[in-house]
């Protein structure tokens, strides 16, 4: 599926933008080859590891890679709008029109550019965002109580080891009380991870560090990660709470495995096994890595669910499409059914497609604040 998919842009960038070209054939036929060799990307990520979500090149091999094949699809995207506008042109004024290469030029050097820029603002250790979130119950003794949020860190040859080390540096030196870390921590197996993951065994906050699965860790052996995440230092929630105690006051932490484990032999999300035995009203924060299932979470009582898994949408743009897949829900604050949900852009994203163009990765402080009219 995945090379068939992404071999349709680099097919439509050779017809119709590479053969139109005033070159020779021989250099024509040689650039094309040069797009088809780039294209199969997921291809040779298979086979250097078995999965195309674990490329095993060097990380500046996984760079090049993206490099090219974001400016495959954005010159893709430039030639279909160039394509589309020329036909209505012709269409109105009825007389046959060319295409020309300068014009060509103009938006393939924009989109080698643009897509040089897309893997330099994927590849960054992300800023520091701080967001505050009101609860209308929340104990007054946790009022200015902050969480990071980790997601979608994708550790993995482009995500490596002094990366990963980077980014718990950053997070340690952000002051908070309690880290979570909703999914998709890894991409490829244990023992080709070890080194680019042992930088998390040093990330801590006084509260602890709690850790839920993401779609990609049934990539690789769920069972085995979850086990290595704890190695770490981490704490799992999988269909499972814990009570966050401050000064006499609570509130709970609770935890679902990802939508996607049931294909793999896991257990589905669970929120009422997540929640059974909680105290009744009290605050209520959910760990889930995908939105899709937030109205059934406002439906249970929960006040806040943090989430990831869809990257923001990566591209100003495509997250219109990928809201589509994930019941409309993509970046920042959703009021659903009077629940918070908050959608993370991700730490990271998945080395198969490193790109971003006007969604900024990001650590996500939250800081969480009693509702005014309580606290009066």
């Amino acid at each position: 599926m995945f090379h068939v998919m992404f071999s349709l842009p680099c097919l439509y960038v050779i017809v119709r933008f590479i053969l139109p070209m005033p070159w020779k054939l021989q250099a024509r036929i040689a650039v094309a080859l040069l797009l088809v060799l780039a294209s199969q990307y997921h291809l040779y990520s298979r086979f250097s590891s078995g999965s195309v979500f674990s490329p095993e090149f060097p990380r500046t091999v996984v760079m090049l890679f993206n490099w090219a094949f974001g400016s495959i699809l954005l010159i893709a995207v430039g030639q279909i709008i160039v394509d589309l506008i020329t036909l209505v042109t012709m269409l109105v004024r009825r007389k046959k029109l060319t295409i020309p290469a300068n014009l060509r030029y103009g938006f393939g050097i924009a989109a080698l550019l643009l897509a040089a820029l897309g893997v330099n603002q994927a590849i960054r250790v992300p800023p520091v965002k701080d967001i505050e979130i009101t609860i209308n119950n929340l104990p007054p003794q946790f009022d200015g109580y902050k969480i990071l949020q980790l997601t979608d860190l994708h550790i993995s040859r482009l995500f490596d080891e002094p990366w990963t080390r980077a980014v718990v540096k950053d997070s340690n030196n952000l002051g908070v009380d309690l880290i979570v870390v909703t999914g998709d921590l890894i991409d490829g197996s244990i023992r080709d991870r070890t080194r680019d993951i042992d930088a998390l065994r040093d990330l801590h906050a006084p509260d602890g560090v709690y850790v839920i699965p993401g779609n990609h860790e049934y990539f690789f052996d769920n069972a085995a990660w979850m086990q290595h995440f704890v190695s770490l230092g981490m704490i799992p929630l999988a269909n499972s709470h814990t009570l966050i105690k401050r000064n006499g006051a609570q509130i709970v932490l609770a935890g679902v495995t990802d939508v996607t484990a049931p294909k793999t032999g896991f257990p589905a999300p669970d929120l009422k096994q997540a929640l059974q035995g909680a105290p009744k009203d009290t605050p209520i924060i959910l760990l889930d890595h995908q939105p899709r299932n937030a109205e059934f979470s406002a439906s249970q009582g929960v006040a806040v669910q943090l989430s990831g898994h869809t990257h923001g949408g990566m591209i100003l743009g495509l997250e219109r499409v990928i809201a589509l897949a994930n019941e409309g829900f993509v970046s920042g604050f959703y009021d659903v059914d009077g629940m918070q949900l908050y959608v993370n852009n991700g730490t990271a994203l998945w080395p198969g497609f490193a790109l971003r163009l006007g969604i900024p990765s990001e650590l996500t402080r939250i800081t969480l604040r009693t509702a005014k009219q309580q606290a009066q």
